[in-house]
């Protein structure tokens, strides 16, 4: 595996694990030329997945996206990485458990949402806040009431 920081084409595993799930493989490197450090994740390829996206582009599904959206909404809160990367996971074998080749954005971001809802209600408002497009604070407030509504039921 070429190493990030300098380009070296052989890096040492240092370390390997599986995912709870079971469906990746945590690798540990060592870059022998720089020292650098870092991880890379094995995990099977099923198909190609397509994302649907509002304007009707087709985007290939990429979990590294999702993973990102979803730090930046749980940033500075109280939640692990691991819990982001398995969410990563789970919602990745859904998607490809439905047996179709494209999905639309909706789809992936209520999925999204329904998992960050049980871990962190700021991220969830957060990543609503996105995902729903919120135009204004009021917005936040009419969401935030439907969300008490919905949690005191």
């Amino acid at each position: 595996m070429k190493c990030p920081f300098c380009g070296f084409l052989d890096s040492q595993v240092k370390d390997s694990r599986p995912s709870e799930d079971g469906l990746t493989i945590k690798r540990r490197r060592f870059c022998p030329d720089c020292g650098g450090r870092f991880t890379t994740y094995e995990r099977i390829e099923m198909r190609e997945l397509f994302v649907i996206k509002k304007g009707g582009d087709k985007r290939l599904f990429d979990p590294s996206k999702l993973l990102k959206s979803m730090q930046v909404a749980a940033r500075k809160r109280p939640v692990e990485a691991e819990q982001l990367e398995e969410i990563v996971s789970r919602i990745t074998k859904k998607l490809e458990k439905y047996g179709e080749g494209e999905i639309t954005s909706q789809a992936v971001g209520q999925l999204v949402m329904n998992e960050l809802l049980k871990i962190d209600q700021v991220a969830y408002v957060r990543y609503a806040s996105v995902y729903k497009d919120f135009a204004e604070a009021s917005d936040f407030g009419k969401f935030i009431e439907n969300l008490n509504i919905t949690k005191d039921e």
